[in-house]
């Protein structure tokens, strides 16, 4: 049974797009890092594995919409007794995929801490390996955003210090399949 449409929103995107779309955002970025000068076989050799292990990126049954960039400075709060979010802002980086691929998902399990509340309202998701596996991509792909951005604020040491991280990941997609 098909998910039930909102009045003015797309159709749900299908399932088999879910492991193209993250291989093109992983393909791209990488790309974009090569195109300024850092060595990124690492982030290709994350796609390949993404790529690779295609069918675990299709399990996703329902892509939700992802804004990439959802954090208190892009939201407006209705004046409420308990705040709630009436509005989203700076939807530039918006995409259909899993929640777990989101940016603020990898934010909000940064630190073990206030944070973690988020997940009590917005539901924690089944620790399945097949999980885990979509992490460990979603995490190569957050780390090669992080080395680009370190880049273009001159910050060469978080740059060297992006190689051991996407290198721990890489093993640990090559070897969770």
């Amino acid at each position: 049974m098909a998910p039930a449409a909102h009045p003015g929103t797309p159709p749900v995107v299908t399932c088999a797009a879910a492991s193209v779309g993250c291989v093109a955002r992983m393909t791209a970025g990488t790309d974009i890092v090569e195109s300024c000068g850092l060595d990124a076989d690492d982030l290709r050799k994350a796609a390949d594995a993404a790529q690779a292990g295609a069918q675990i990126l299709d399990e996703i049954a329902v892509p939700r919409l992802l804004t990439g960039d959802l954090w208190t400075v892009n939201t407006m709060l209705a004046a409420a007794p308990v705040p709630t979010i009436c509005g989203v802002l700076d939807m530039d980086r918006t995409w259909w995929g899993d929640p777990e691929a989101d940016w603020t998902m990898r934010m909000a399990r940064t630190k073990q801490d206030a944070r973690m509340a988020f997940f009590d309202s917005y539901g924690r998701t089944a620790e399945t390996d097949a999980g885990a596996w979509r992490r460990h991509v979603y995490e190569v792909r957050h780390l090669g955003a992080l080395r680009l951005e370190r880049h273009r604020l001159g910050n060469e040491a978080g740059v060297r210090d992006s190689y051991p991280l996407v290198a721990e990941e890489l093993s640990a997609l090559t070897s969770c399949r």
